[in-house]
């Protein structure tokens, strides 16, 4: 298992400020999508960032100010539409310059330190982001920063971006702003943001025309097998486990599939961490089991959306297996389902999600489900406020879902980070760098092995 670190408390020499946009902003209610309105969206994509020198807080609060100009939704607020309805019901954003929340900090700890034990998140992380007393989701800031002064002159850098307004291709393209124009005060933005979310405004009526089983299936459909996956993963506690795949584990990751089949670094490693996931659990081989994976719709639309477009521009793919046929099945059959499922996101299909979303409103289906969502081939480790570009770039927390991250220094290695039960950790890990990956993997099941079978393709 890879290491983790314990972190400090943080010293705080000052309190936290709001950074309000350094010119006028309009002030209006901002209208969000069916797509940023979805209830599973309610929480902040956070990002972790470790640089080996520290960037003047003063700098990154005055840039700030001038980004916050063109995203200025980032500095409002979220609240209920039309005054009611509370957290559950339908949200806008009170574009009002109430302003981002930026702390300091300062940790006794060295950025070579924070290093050696990088590879797996731990509780104590969530020191490393600043906590906002807030009674709700709707009281806490669009956009929280901290920063936080290394004992060696390094720098963690901690953002936290509601992904009611935005998805990762929104919080990559606004990180990417703010570092260029950090670094290069006179500097144009790369792209600006097109706030209007009138292109993904449902139909009038609303038709949802497609099936769609990435969202709950009616309670008289679900099978009382459903509920097997719940009582694994509540059952022991949940532990990190962190694997990173070099392009050539990739590449032989995609050579296993018979006959041969072209397909994307996403579509070989994400069946690979599935049935890996799967084949772990000991789940019941008839048990169906979901992939639930985001899938860019900005070009798949027709018109596609406006470049710089400044919300969630994503549905969710859905491939679907029952657990002893992913299992034992050569790799090809979970790559095909991956690229069915991607297939089937066209133009209509996202207007369908839209208006069934109008409808009801519909949550994922994650009663059997596995969650992977891709934080590489973003740009994300690519941030330079100046100083230098990161050292480690990665989430502050391991979750229940699965997590794509990029590689510092390779652009096309990646990195799986999810948490399972303490029982299956060994055996996930395993399976994950087992027969399907003959060379050693960094990082990942060095200690040990065992812990139950390799893979034997059919």
């Amino acid at each position: 298992m890879t290491k983790s670190i314990e972190i400090p408390d943080c010293h705080y020499p000052r309190e936290a400020v709001l950074i309000r946009p350094s010119a006028a902003t309009p002030r209006h209610s901002l209208h969000l999508s069916n797509l940023d309105d979805q209830p599973f969206l309610r929480f902040s994509i956070r990002y972790l960032y470790l640089y080996r020198t520290a960037v003047d807080a003063d700098l990154l609060k005055s840039s700030l100010a001038r980004l916050l100009v063109d995203y200025y939704p980032l500095a409002g607020r979220l609240r209920a539409r039309d005054g009611g309805g509370g957290e559950g019901g339908k949200l806008e954003v009170d574009c009002s310059e109430q302003g981002a929340l930026f702390a300091e900090g300062h940790l006794d700890l060295t950025a070579g330190k924070f290093l050696e034990g990088s590879g797996r998140p731990n509780r104590s992380w969530r020191k490393l982001l600043y906590r906002v007393d807030a009674q709700s989701f709707l009281d806490v800031p669009p956009l929280v920063i901290q920063a936080i002064r290394l004992s060696c002159g390094g720098m963690i850098l901690c953002t936290a971006i509601s992904h009611c307004l935005c998805d990762g291709i929104g919080t990559a393209q606004f990180l990417q702003s703010w570092a260029q124009i950090t670094a290069k005060p006179g500097a144009e933005l790369p792209v600006a943001p097109f706030h209007g979310r009138h292109a993904l405004a449902p139909r009038s009526p609303p038709r949802a025309a497609f099936p769609h089983p990435e969202f709950d299936t009616p309670p008289a459909r679900e099978p009382p097998s459903l509920d097997v996956l719940a009582q694994v993963l509540q059952s022991q506690p949940l532990v990190p486990v962190s694997v990173t795949f070099t392009p050539a584990q990739i590449l032989h990751l995609k050579r296993q599939c018979v006959p041969s089949l072209k397909c994307t670094s996403f579509e070989a490693l994400a069946p690979h961490v599935w049935r890996s996931w799967a084949g772990s659990l000991g789940l019941p081989p008839s048990l169906g089991v979901k992939l639930l994976f985001s899938t860019n719709v900005r070009r798949r639309l027709s018109p596609e959306l406006p470049r710089g477009y400044y919300g969630n521009g994503f549905v969710l793919g859905c491939a679907e297996a029952p657990v002893g046929r992913l299992v034992e099945s050569n790799p090809r059959y979970g790559v095909e389902l991956v690229q069915r499922a991607k297939e089937r996101v066209g133009d209509g299909y996202v207007r369908s999600v839209v208006d069934l979303l109008e409808e009801r409103r519909a949550r994922p289906d994650l009663s059997a489900s596995l969650v992977i969502s891709q934080w590489s081939k973003l740009g994300l480790e690519e941030l330079d406020f100046g100083e230098g570009k990161p050292l480690h770039m990665g989430p502050l927390a391991s979750e229940i879902y699965c997590l794509l991250l990029p590689v510092v220094g390779d652009l096309h290695a990646f990195t799986v980070l999810m948490s399972v039960p303490q029982g299956a950790a060994e055996k996930f890990e395993h399976l994950l760098t087992g027969d399907s990956c003959t060379e050693e993997v960094n990082g990942g099941g060095g200690e040990g092995g065992g812990g139950g079978g390799r893979w034997h393709y059919k």
